[in-house]
């Protein structure tokens, strides 16, 4: 009798253990291809042939619904949910897991007729019907009718088999909202942090043109400020707008999602014609800490002009959101713009560079070309026929060796000695008075460390961990609390090596100059004194010290340096300004700090942050090759390490693979130390050490 209970009990457990986990999850040892899916924008009804043709590419995810709310709620309290049901259904039945997007990155009609006020006003004035994101996102109407939005589909889908994630709404950021309800805000928010108008008038100079507040009731609108510290730290501001509304969906999304359900969100960079930097207009770090996954949205150059930089650079500020944590590439392109459909072979380049940086998933915007708006020529993996395609056929060579390959290599783990220090108050206050933009400073930098296949992370000024790096590279550093800097120089005191650029230390987190010699706190670990400042003119540096030849110019900026301690790595060349260093280096108790004084070609920049990645004792087997080829590596969860080469060249390259033995994972050939690998043009090999 006992027996048959105790087998009850476990038949019964057994059950509710099922019941509890029927819901999709992430596989460990699975790799998630994927597709943006909008059966709303769809010209003809073709869920099912869609769908075929996604089984045979080896799609196994898409993301839905973040673009539905007009659809779904056509007018206030009428919902239609066909569309989401039809698709979840459909994707379930085929074995494809779905993502749930927060439908709130655009209003519908109904709403703005009802309450105009939900159009963000900006500093350029009232926002018009009809682009995306064009919402105040803390507007009171707004968050009603969202949150509405929000729980009445998740009430209606919470308990679909499909699900595996949510998305909370969709490349958020503040928008430029500064209406009259957004500047009532920041000054209860400088109320809070400045409760003395005195100390807050001195600290951001508002006596400056008469600037001065001297009654809370009189706090102007910051929209035609003059005042850097101000409008620096309305932008702060701004971000912390982005980082709350992100926090308050996903408490949204928690009430309903099951447990092995994640919570991500697509970041986007800043936009140069294509992804390119540090997003200015929301704190990743902090935005990130309300997720469960971090997600990224990387476009870049193709054909000719792929280079995987922005492939790299994206996934390592995704990673390094969490802390290490892998991510998802929630869009990325397939054709794209006309200019970017790619070469052939070019797309499995793409799809196996994310993962060699971290990504568990690769997901293309879209599956399918829309036939009429603003993205009508932003084309998916399908043309606007919606037939095979070179692009499709590729695809699915991709999805095949996803799933073949999943095991070796899902959950891929970094460990880099090598960080960049980046600041969104750095990039706000340096963009204040440049000479240029912030990311036009950094972007080089990361460029030449991964042209030269040095792994990096990102780190800013929340990390805790800034101490497990040897190197830190530190660009722009313009404006930052004393703290840091003295934390910079205790790393650099206990055995790190850091390295600074141009207009670093130079003003404090309130975007004020210090009034002490430049570069200020950070000049005991650098060893250098500079007063003035100008901007080179047919200015090189003296006996071509980098032996760069034509490239042996200074640009942008130029600081006249006088070292204390610090030894001269080049000097100027210039009949006034030769008496001045340009780029020193100083030993400090243990640690090395190096400072670039000025602007620099990229060969010099190159050239100097080799000599810096080799003080810190990091060049290694991989610093053999450099691009066109590329190599990025990582363990496994086999406990394996796996070495990633690719040619980011239209010729086919060879090169000493410099490892103990392994197997190529895409053709099972075996592969022994110092065995010649020929990659052919835009190619790859993935390398799995025995």
């Amino acid at each position: 009798m006992k027996k048959n209970l105790l087998i009850l009990i476990s038949v019964f457990c057994t059950l509710i253990f099922n019941i509890g986990t029927s819901f999709a999850q992430i596989k460990k040892d699975q790799l998630l291809f994927g597709v943006a899916y909008y059966d709303e924008y769809m010209p003809y009804d073709r869920l099912d042939k869609d769908i075929k043709m996604m089984k045979e590419t080896g799609i196994n995810v898409v993301r839905i619904a973040e673009s539905t709310w007009s659809t779904m709620e056509p007018q206030e309290g009428v919902y239609d949910f066909s569309h989401i049901d039809g698709v979840l259904n459909g994707m379930h039945k085929a074995g494809i897991s779905v993502i749930i997007g927060t439908p709130t990155y655009a209003v519908p009609t109904w709403l703005v007729k009802k309450y105009p006020d939900v159009l963000a006003i900006t500093s350029r004035g009232p926002n018009q019907y009809g682009a995306r994101q064009n919402m105040d996102i803390i507007n009171a109407h707004f968050r009603v009718y969202a949150e509405k939005a929000i729980r009445k589909m998740l009430e209606h889908i919470r308990d679909h088999p499909a699900i595996i994630g949510y998305q909370v709404d969709n490349e958020t950021k503040s928008y430029g909202t500064s209406g009259p309800n957004v500047q009532a805000q920041f000054v209860a928010y400088m109320k809070t942090k400045y409760p003395s108008l005195d100390s807050l008038n001195k600290i951001f100079g508002l006596d400056y043109w008469s600037n001065r507040i001297n009654n809370w009731d009189d706090f102007p609108s910051v929209n035609g400020s003059i005042n850097a510290s101000l409008n620096a730290e309305f932008a702060k501001f701004q971000r912390s707008l982005v980082t709350n509304y992100l926090a308050w969906q996903a408490k949204i999304v928690r009430e309903y999602k099951k447990p092995g359900q994640f919570i991500t969100q697509n970041f986007d960079l800043d936009w140069h014609g294509y992804s390119y930097g540090i997003q200015p207009d929301v704190d990743h770090f902090a935005a990130a800490k309300v997720l469960d996954i971090a997600g990224i949205d990387i476009y870049h150059p193709s054909q000719d002009k792929l280079t995987g930089a922005e492939i790299s650079f994206g996934g390592d500020i995704a990673r390094s959101m969490k802390g290490g944590q892998n991510y998802l590439v929630i869009e990325t392109e397939a054709q794209g713009f006309p200019q970017w459909v790619p070469y052939p072979g070019q797309l499995r380049l793409q799809a196996f560079s994310h993962l060699a940086s971290g990504a568990d998933m690769v997901s293309y915007w879209h599956w399918h070309s829309i036939h009429n708006s603003a993205e009508t020529y932003w084309k998916g993996l399908l043309s606007h026929d919606f037939e095979p395609n070179p692009t499709y056929g590729e695809a699915q060579t991709i999805g095949a060796d996803f799933k073949k390959l999943g095991p070796h290599l899902a959950n891929l783990k970094k460990k880099n000695d090598v960080a960049i220090l980046f600041s969104n108050e750095a990039l706000t206050a340096y963009n204040s008075f440049g000479p240029g933009n912030y990311n036009g400073i950094l972007r080089p930098m990361y460029d030449v460390l991964y042209n030269m296949n040095v792994g990096v992370d990102f780190i800013d000024p929340s990390s805790k961990q800034i101490e497990k790096y040897k190197l830190i590279v530190v660009p722009a550093l313009y404006a930052a609390p004393d703290s840091l800097l003295q934390r910079l120089n205790r790393f650099v005191k206990n055995g790190g090596h850091v390295l600074y650029t141009f207009k670093s230390g130079f003003a404090d987190e309130h975007n004020k100059v210090r009034s002490v010699r430049q570069p200020g706190i950070i000049s005991e670990a650098c060893g250098i004194r500079y007063s003035e400042f100008t901007v080179p003119e047919k200015v090189s540096l003296k006996d071509d010290p980098y032996h760069v030849g034509n490239q042996n110019y200074t640009d942008k900026w130029m600081e006249l340096i006088v070292p204390t301690t610090a030894k001269v790595l080049a000097w100027y060349d210039h009949p006034a300004w030769g008496k001045y260093a340009a780029v020193t280096q100083n030993v400090y108790g243990k640690g090395l700090a190096t400072y670039i004084g000025c602007g620099t070609s990229n060969a010099i920049t190159e050239k100097i942050l080799e000599g810096a990645v080799k003080d810190a004792g990091l060049w290694g087997k991989d610093q053999a090759l450099k691009f066109p080829l590329i190599t990025k590596s990582g363990t496994n969860q086999l406990g394996k390490v796996i070495h990633y080469y690719f040619n980011y060249s239209g010729e086919a390259k060879t090169f000493n693979y410099p490892y103990s033995k392994g197997i190529a994972l895409l053709t099972g050939e075996s592969v022994a130390m110092e065995s010649r690998v020929t990659l052919p043009a835009w190619g790859f090999r993935i390398i799995e050490e025995l």
